[in-house]
């Protein structure tokens, strides 16, 4: 099992939370239908899985461990969505049955799993015959910004650093499909997306949610504990992540790899 590099620290979950199947699942959208089941495999603080919700029949969530899982059990509760079921799961080896969804899907999750092509496979024997396996991951080592700083670049080496070091694979966006070839589909439809931060507001909250993440994130105590950075190095670029969104000329993109496995 791989360790959850980011860990759910408030500077973690608000970037997560601002996340809907039209900015993070657009390519499985035309294949949601109102009498689908669907599995959302990690589900996070569930604002994807809520969402699909209220365009499928029935949804279920799962997490890692119980306190994960109730992320998203809070959220549905305050969103009134009664169809979801929620199950504490491993990827590895889920507990449901042989072709029990229509449709299972994974947003950044694979590149924090230990074995994604086992979990690529336990997915595949989860979806009924003609249904769909749908994965989203991002690339780190795709992710390009603009002005160059050098702390930025400090920071993405960091970041893959110990994204590795907890059994990870950060740059997950181009392998998904090796992975899924591995895994045994034969019937892929591989695509991209990314995300765009160029306005103000955005550079605003992209930029100081990662300058606070640096300091105050899972990421941020395994980086000193590990010696691979100092509490002045993690300063330092937590006030490069804030001077580059004060930027006018900033601009960043987050690139995306995304399968769609025929079962």
């Amino acid at each position: 099992m791989a360790v959850y590099t980011h860990g759910h620290h408030d500077s973690v979950l608000r970037s997560h939370n601002t996340r809907t199947v039209a900015n993070s699942a657009a390519y499985l959208e035309p294949l949601l239908s109102a009498d689908a089941h669907l599995l959302d495999v990690g589900a996070g603080p569930g604002t994807i899985t809520v969402d699909f919700a209220s365009r499928v029949g029935r949804v279920t969530a799962t997490e890692i461990n119980a306190d994960a899982l109730s992320l998203s059990q809070t959220l549905a509760a305050e969103r009134g969505a009664t169809n979801i079921d929620f199950s504490v799961e491993d990827v590895h080896a889920l507990s449901f049955a042989d072709g029990s969804f229509d449709i299972v899907h994974a947003h950044q999750v694979l590149q924090h799993v230990g074995d994604p092509v086992q979990a690529l496979r336990e997915m595949r024997r989860v979806t009924r015959p003609g249904g769909t396996v749908a994965v989203r991951d991002a690339d780190y080592a795709g992710f390009i910004w603009f002005p160059l700083l050098p702390e930025l670049d400090e920071w993405l080496r960091l970041y893959r650093e110990a994204a590795r070091a907890n059994g990870g694979e950060p740059d997950a966006g181009r392998r998904l499909l090796a992975w899924a070839r591995a895994a045994g589909f034969t019937d892929i439809t591989a695509t991209a997306s990314t995300w765009c931060y160029a306005t103000p507001t955005e550079r605003e909250w992209w930029g100081g949610m990662w300058a606070d993440r640096i300091l105050e994130s899972a990421l941020a105590r395994q980086l000193t504990a590990s010696g691979m950075a100092t509490d002045a190095d993690l300063r330092r670029i937590s006030d490069a992540w804030r001077a580059w969104a004060a930027d006018g000329d900033g601009w960043y993109l987050v690139p995306h790899g995304e399968i769609l496995c025929r079962v």
